[in-house]
């Protein structure tokens, strides 16, 4: 492990400082550093929009004109870009030329080899702004945070609801659909969501992640734990509006509540 380290240095000189990343060439490191600095200085006079390389800003620019160069003869999708063309075909050829050197998954490009190559680095390059927290991905930066901001970019057609993530507009339009394509391969009890499906084989499993740190009673669900966790806190939120009794949890308070119709 070593000696491979020490190749990697000798190959590829300027680190990073930030993540440790290497680089061949100073203007490889000069580029990436943009990725923590956020600089983009390269605009498209068209629309205004930045970006990070003068090569983006050039498969951008295609976008105004229109033109396509690349043509899939498999499947007749057309490419801006030579690179997106040959790691499209890849697709349909099946090929993985780039293989990860700690666990031999291969993958179609470059870019996907060097994300993955993350999990066994443990390198996080992506710090969010509002909170500090740190991702692997750009992508999962972009995500998280529309926490902070509160955007819902995903609006369900049926009813308006929207969602920060497409993910979950898909799993809140198949209660409109019914749709439930999630089965319990033990008992054929189907869901709408990849999630649900998980809690529920725990049934089954008998398996319960979620452990009390102060006295070990473990749970299926993390909503179990949060509950039980007011019994050490001592917290009671639920109040009967009618005689001030307050209960820990809100089952108990539904069960009280007929009392004062009787």
């Amino acid at each position: 492990m070593e000696k491979r380290e020490q190749m990697e240095s000798e190959a590829k000189p300027f680190e990073c400082e930030e993540c440790g990343k290497r680089f061949k060439k100073n203007a490889g490191l000069s580029q990436h550093l943009r990725v923590h600095s956020r600089e983009k200085p390269f605009d498209c006079e068209e629309c205004g929009r930045s970006f990070k390389v003068n090569t983006h800003l050039f498969r951008h620019q295609k976008l105004h004109t229109s033109e396509k160069p690349f043509a899939c003869k498999t499947c007749s999708r057309d490419f801006l870009d030579r690179q997106e063309f040959l790691k499209h075909q890849r697709m349909h050829t099946g090929h993985l030329p780039f293989d990860c050197d700690d666990c031999g998954k291969s993958f179609r490009g470059v870019n996907g080899l060097a994300e993955h190559q993350r999990i066994h680095s443990g390198a996080k390059p992506y710090s969010c702004p509002h909170c500090g927290k740190l991702f692997r991905r750009s992508s999962e930066l972009t995500k998280h945070r529309r926490i902070h901001t509160g955007e819902k970019l995903y609006e369900c057609s049926q009813c308006g609801k929207a969602f920060r993530q497409s993910s979950s507009l898909l799993e809140h339009q198949r209660i409109h659909t019914g749709e439930r394509p999630y089965a319990c391969g033990d008992c054929g009890k189907a869901f709408r969501g990849p999630s649900d499906l998980i809690k529920h084989r725990r049934i089954h499993s008998g398996l319960k992640p979620y452990e009390c740190d102060k006295c070990g009673k473990a749970f299926r669900r993390s909503s179990g734990l949060s509950r039980h966790r007011r019994t050490h806190s001592g917290a009671r939120r639920c109040e009967c509006s009618e005689c001030g009794r307050v209960f820990k949890r809100r089952s108990a308070l539904q069960k009280h509540q007929p009392t004062h119709r009787e």
